[in-house]
């Protein structure tokens, strides 16, 4: 019997549970990008999942130390989980609920000449939630890849007899 998600879940914390169930749930009723649709000739490939910059903005964290919000933006679309474009606004957005949910400190940075800019830097908090990010990524990649194989072999299998639907 093949795994499914929700057999992987329990070894999963909590918060990890709920994260993965919310991406299941934008999965289910995200919108996707006309380039992506285009693309693929489909109507979805992951298009706007904007939930998806959270650890992308934790990962960039996690390997500068400290980071500005426009040094972020410059690397953002580089790391990006999906083929969506990563507006700025929703960088500044993620950045501040990651502040309010104490994965995230800032300060202001007025040493420099020109304008006072808002410094971030990921907390310990921060850190396990990139972890439990990781650890949804890699389970929903698994199933993901389980998908896409299951897709392909009935594809690829074309003399088997097919279920009839009533």
């Amino acid at each position: 019997m093949p795994v499914t998600a929700h057999s992987e879940a329990p070894s999963l914390s909590l918060a990890s549970r709920r994260v993965l169930t919310f991406l299941a749930g934008i999965a289910i009723q995200g919108q996707c990008s006309q380039r992506a649709s285009q693309a693929t000739g489909g109507t979805c490939a992951l298009g706007n999942l904007y939930r998806f910059v959270e650890p992308v903005v934790l990962l960039l964290l996690k390997k500068k130390g400290r980071s500005y919000g426009y040094d972020l933006s410059g690397e953002l679309q580089g790391h990006a989980l999906t083929d969506a474009e990563i507006e700025r606004a929703a960088l500044y957005r993620t950045l501040r609920q990651l502040e309010l949910n104490g994965n995230v400190v800032s300060e202001w940075d007025i040493d420099k000449s020109g304008p006072a800019r808002r410094v971030y830097k990921l907390t310990a908090k921060g850190e396990k939630h990139l972890a439990e990010w990781a650890t949804v990524l890699d389970h929903l990649s698994k199933s993901m890849a389980r998908f896409v194989r299951q897709a392909k072999s009935l594809r690829n299998d074309k003399g088997a007899p097919r279920a009839r639907l009533a």
